[in-house]
């Protein structure tokens, strides 16, 4: 059974840091791009950060370059999401992504950011 497990997620004050993890199980991990999206209130789900190949070629949404970083671990089927200098406007849900190149898609359930000013 596929699943993506994300954990790190909750209230921090603006200026503020936290770390989103995300566990996979259920298929090879490695072989899969990694990303986080996230969904900020009454807006569509976009692109925070992707982790294209295992040879780092990553991408990030605009609103969050230079102050978020992603990173995986292949050993512990994990990926990271390092974000600091946090604005009230990342508040949103932090979804999970994996996506094999081809046809697999699979989603994490999402965990809470919300950032205080």
């Amino acid at each position: 059974q596929v699943r993506l497990e994300e954990s790190g997620g909750g209230v921090v004050h603006a200026g503020g840091s936290l770390r989103l993890s995300c566990t996979a199980s259920g298929f090879v991990f490695s072989g899969y791009a990694m990303s986080w999206y996230r969904q900020r209130p009454g807006q569509k789900r976009e692109l925070v950060a992707g982790l294209r190949r295992a040879d780092g070629e990553i991408e990030y949404g605009d609103a969050v370059k230079g102050r978020f970083t992603i990173d995986r671990d292949d050993a512990q089927n994990t990926v990271y999401l390092e974000m600091k200098a946090l604005k009230p406007d990342d508040t949103a849900v932090y979804y999970c992504h994996a996506w094999n190149y081809g046809p697999l898609i699979y989603w994490g359930q999402g965990t809470q950011v919300t950032v205080s000013s």
